[in-house]
């Protein structure tokens, strides 16, 4: 992956996590172990993120820049959701020994947190609190992704949504 992974400083981050729409509202301690987890990595234009079929290993934060998510074939790649500052993907990287199941590509410069898999794994198990309320926003992104999948399914058969 050609992302350029920094450290991060201690102010800003915590402040982008707190103002993020993903992690808004979760306490300053929550906040505070998903810092440890976190990385800066940015993208460039049409830089593939994630591969369909590929190990997931890691979840996103989009701080600016924007990508899409495409559903790919050998012969076609279909815009499933276009997703910017405030959204997440690679939910996969949640469930162990699990396959991405969507294409992610940057639409132009991007840049992102990156929370390991693993590790945002161990943390949700060992503060159960932070686990439930971050699996439970994460699967209204799940619901999403579905529903954006239901309509670009039913506007390529032809169907008005």
């Amino acid at each position: 992956m050609g992302a350029i992974a920094q450290g991060m400083g201690h102010n800003a981050p915590l402040e982008i996590l707190r103002a993020h729409r993903f992690t808004r509202g979760l306490s300053d301690s929550q906040l505070s172990a998903l810092l440890t987890l976190a990385k800066t990595v940015r993208f460039e234009a049409d830089e593939i993120v994630l591969s369909d079929g590929q190990r997931s290993s890691d979840f996103y934060l989009l701080v600016s820049g924007s990508v899409v998510v495409e559903l790919c074939a050998p012969q076609y790649a279909v815009c499933v959701q276009s997703l910017g500052p405030g959204d997440v993907f690679g939910w996969s990287a949640l469930l162990e020994q699990h396959d991405t199941l969507f294409q992610v590509r940057s639409r132009e410069r991007t840049e992102a947190l990156r929370l390991t898999g693993p590790a945002l794994q161990d943390l949700c198990r060992r503060d159960p609190v932070l686990g439930a309320e971050f699996l439970s926003r994460t699967l209204r992104v799940v619901a999403g992704r579905v529903k954006a999948t239901e309509i670009r399914f039913a506007e390529m058969c032809g169907f008005r949504v």
